[in-house]
């Protein structure tokens, strides 16, 4: 049996594989407000006509300021929902399941005048000084990921993923490197996960579908968070009801960093093993066969694909041919496909 494409339920949702489009910036908003645009119907629907299980979009800011770039997709305003929910609508017309990752990039938002953080501390020189959250501030964007989580499920959206990694608002928080705060958000490991905590409940109290947490599970730091810390997290994480944990990794401090086919593995198997929560695996991995080994060895749950879906938007399909698995044609390719 082929795991890689054996179905798979969440909650109230069932993707019909095991292969997930990984979140990836766009950055194709050309009026700047946050809108989808054709271009990102394009590149949606293609992967879900490709027959990948679930399309997981771009990190979505919840407020304005919480952009990567101007040209970052939004979920801040309830003028975005209709437009999201055509795509939804269309991404289930291939059979595909829809999520949404939602996001606030913290101190490296680029093109904002004022940028947020835990603590005053650039990520680099290329950046500006962030401005310290306060409680006031704090409360404002728990709100927001909460707003975004209402927004989504009237958007239809299957399930959703909250951004904790690369370095972005929430893993600000979770990082002894970049929170030096002195009260209940910075400190221990316990004080320095409430952020995140807070977001999960704003957010399971708007989103009743499947939530997934994205983490970076290394940091490639000596001061940053050790395993130890991660499996906390995690261990947190599955007590708050998350579905799964999608296992990054990098992003808090600038590190070079060796990468190589499933660098990212060992960490997303160590936390699913001792935490015993669902995890997903992203990082290079590019073949079918590669896929099928972390599956088949209980090293994760899910395959998240990036970097090869936006070679090969039927990757699924290169995929099955490895594995001699017929995977079954959209009716409009079927001819071609064999």
């Amino acid at each position: 049996m082929t795991k890689l494409f054996t179905p798979i339920t969440y909650k109230n949702m069932t993707i019909k594989n095991r292969i997930v489009m990984s979140p990836m910036c766009m950055y194709s908003c050309e009026d700047e407000d946050g809108k989808l645009t054709p271009f990102h119907l394009t590149h949606y629907i293609s992967r879900a006509v490709g027959q990948i299980g679930l399309i997981m979009l771009e990190a979505s800011a919840v407020e304005p300021a919480g952009r990567i770039t101007a040209k970052d997709l939004g979920i801040w305003d309830d003028a975005h929902v209709s437009g999201l929910r055509e795509l939804v609508h269309e991404l289930h017309r291939y059979g595909s399941k829809a999520g949404i990752q939602l996001a606030h990039a913290g101190r490296k938002a680029e093109d904002e005048e004022i940028s947020y953080a835990p603590s005053p501390l650039r990520f680099n020189e290329r950046y500006q000084e962030p401005s310290e959250l306060d409680r006031q501030g704090i409360n404002r964007i728990i709100k927001a990921f909460g707003e975004a989580a209402r927004r989504a499920k009237e958007a239809e959206f299957d399930m959703v993923e909250i951004h904790a990694a690369h370095g972005y608002l929430i893993n600000e928080f979770l990082s002894p490197i970049a929170n030096q705060r002195t009260d209940e958000y910075g400190g221990s490991k316990e004080n320095r996960f409430r952020f995140l905590q807070e977001v999960v409940e704003a957010v399971s109290k708007e989103f009743t579908g499947p939530i997934f947490v994205r983490i970076s599970t290394d940091e490639y730091h000596q001061e940053g968070n050790t395993l130890e810390d991660f499996l906390y997290y995690a261990t947190q994480l599955k007590e708050l009801g998350i579905d799964l944990i999608d296992c990054s990794s990098g992003g808090v401090v600038p590190a070079k960093i060796n990468t190589y086919p499933g660098y990212q593995i060992k960490r997303c198997e160590t936390i699913k093993h001792t935490v015993g929560i669902p995890t997903g695996a992203v990082g290079l991995i590019t073949t079918g066969i590669q896929a099928e080994e972390i599956l088949q060895n209980n090293r994760a749950d899910l395959i998240f694909i990036g970097r090869s879906l936006l070679n090969n938007p039927y990757w699924a399909k290169e995929a099955a041919d490895e594995l001699n698995y017929e995977l079954e044609a959209p009716k409009q390719y079927a001819r071609g496909w064999k």
